[in-house]
């Protein structure tokens, strides 16, 4: 086999691994939770928010910042989180190339 037609076929073998890396990330779920546990934010392996999930006791209608503050950081605390398996996941599946997939992060 040429060196072409075995770049080609590493090519493909990656593009499916990226397929099936994607459908991965997109059923993970990963939470984080702010202010003692008072707001917890869970995204899926891309990063989108998908639940956010607030303690009664932290609605205060005289404090509307706090609680925005909290959900603020829950949310990117999640994201962050979210984008840190996905780098690191990234790694592993190009062997530490940096290819990066257009749509993710």
């Amino acid at each position: 086999m040429t060196d072409i037609q075995q770049l080609m076929q590493m090519g493909q073998q990656l593009q499916v691994r990226m397929t099936q890396l994607q459908d991965e990330l997109s059923a993970r779920e990963i939470s984080a939770s702010v202010g003692g546990g008072m707001v917890t934010a869970t995204v899926n392996g891309k990063g989108v928010v998908t639940r956010i999930v607030i303690e009664p006791t932290v609605v205060d209608p005289k404090d509307v910042e706090m609680l925005e503050d909290l959900v603020l950081a829950a949310i990117t605390e999640a994201q962050s989180k979210a984008h840190g398996q996905y780098e690191e996941e990234m790694r592993k599946a190009t062997g530490g190339l940096p290819i990066q997939l257009p749509g993710l992060f």
